[in-house]
C-alpha cells in the first residue's frame, strides 16, 4: 500500500527555508554566469534515447512515443544543449556560452537538479577552470578542486595490459600488485611537485600527458588542489583534462573538455542538492 504523504524514492521535495535557498543559490550563481556573457538555455526533459549521453543505459528511464521511437528522460544536460544548439537553433543564434538550471533523471526515479554551462567551440580549459573557481569562491566554500586527465589511465591501461574498470573502479590496491615502480609513483601524485619529479622516469607518452596536466594545474586561480592523474571519471564523453569539486565525501561539481559533432567544448556542472547541504553545514 503506497500512503498518500509518500513520494518515490530518489525524487526531491523543496519547501519552505529549503526551496528560498535554493532559489537563491540558483539565482546568485545565474547573475554571476549572465555577467560572463553566458545566456539561459531549458532543454527538454525528454530525449530520444540513442541522443543520451550516459555511460550505462541501463540507468535510463525510457518508454516509446506516438510513433514508437525509443525516448528517455533527460539522464544528462551536456550533450543536449550542445545538440539542441548547433543542430536545431544553428540558423538563429551564433552564441557558444550557455547555462540551464534543470533536473537530471535516471533510473529507477532519481532525480538531481544541476546548474551548469556548455562553452561550445572552446578548447582553453583554464577559462573553465577559472570560471569554477570563481564560482566557488562567490559562495564562500573550500573545497578540493581534484584535477585529472582522462588520457593518463587510458595510455596507462594499454601500456601494463590491464583492464580500465580498474582506474572505474578506483582499485588501487590492484595496481600496486603490478610492483612497477613508475606506476606507483604515479599513484601517489598529488601536487605540481610531485610530477616534476615523477616526469623524468615516466614512460614518454604517460610523460606528455602529465605535462599537460603540469601546465594546467600551474594556471589554476585556486588554491585548494590536488591532481590524481589516474582519477577516471564516469561520464563517457570527457576526452582530455577534467575535474571535480568534492567536500565531506559530496561531489559538488564536475566539469571538463569534450568533443560533440565534432566540435571541441568546455563545460561543468554544479549538484545543487550537494551545494545545499555544504552550505547548510
Amino acid at each position: 500500500m503506497i500512503l498518500e504523504h509518500e513520494i518515490p524514492k530518489g525524487s526531491r521535495l523543496y519547501f519552505g527555508d529549503i526551496a528560498k535557498r535554493k532559489r537563491q543559490l540558483e539565482n546568485k550563481i545565474s547573475s554571476f554566469l549572465y555577467e560572463h556573457k553566458f545566456e539561459e538555455i531549458i532543454t527538454p526533459n525528454f530525449s530520444y534515447s540513442q541522443h543520451q549521453s550516459i555511460e550505462d543505459n541501463n540507468k535510463l528511464i525510457t518508454f516509446f512515443d506516438q510513433k514508437n521511437h525509443s525516448l528517455a528522460l533527460r539522464a544528462d544536460s551536456t550533450l543536449d544543449v550542445v545538440r539542441i544548439i548547433t543542430k536545431r537553433l544553428g540558423r538563429t543564434t551564433s552564441h557558444k556560452k550557455w547555462f540551464y538550471i534543470q533536473p537530471v533523471f535516471t533510473y529507477a526515479s532519481n532525480e538531481d537538479y544541476q546548474i551548469g554551462c556548455e562553452w561550445i567551440n572552446h578548447d582553453n580549459m583554464i577559462d573553465i577552470l577559472n570560471l569554477t573557481a570563481s564560482i566557488i569562491k562567490l559562495l564562500n566554500v573550500e573545497p578540493i578542486l581534484q584535477l585529472a586527465n582522462i588520457n593518463i589511465p587510458k595510455i596507462v591501461a594499454n601500456e601494463l595490459n590491464i583492464d580500465i574498470s580498474l582506474f572505474k573502479n578506483g582499485e588501487i590496491a590492484k595496481l600496486f600488485e603490478l610492483n612497477c615502480t613508475w606506476l606507483n609513483s604515479l599513484i601517489k601524485v598529488k601536487t605540481i611537485d610531485d610530477i616534476k619529479e615523477l616526469l623524468p622516469n615516466a614512460p614518454e607518452e604517460i610523460a606528455k600527458e602529465l605535462k599537460i596536466l603540469l601546465d594546467i594545474a600551474n594556471q589554476i586561480e585556486y588554491k585548494n588542489l590536488i591532481i590524481s592523474p589516474l582519477y577516471y571519471s564516469s561520464l563517457k564523453y570527457y576526452n582530455g583534462i577534467y575535474y571535480r569539486v568534492v567536500q565531506d565525501n559530496l561531489t559538488i561539481c564536475r566539469g571538463g573538455k569534450y568533443n560533440s559533432l565534432g566540435i571541441s567544448s568546455l563545460g561543468f556542472a554544479f549538484y545543487t542538492d550537494s551545494l545545499l547541504k555544504i552550505l547548510e553545514d
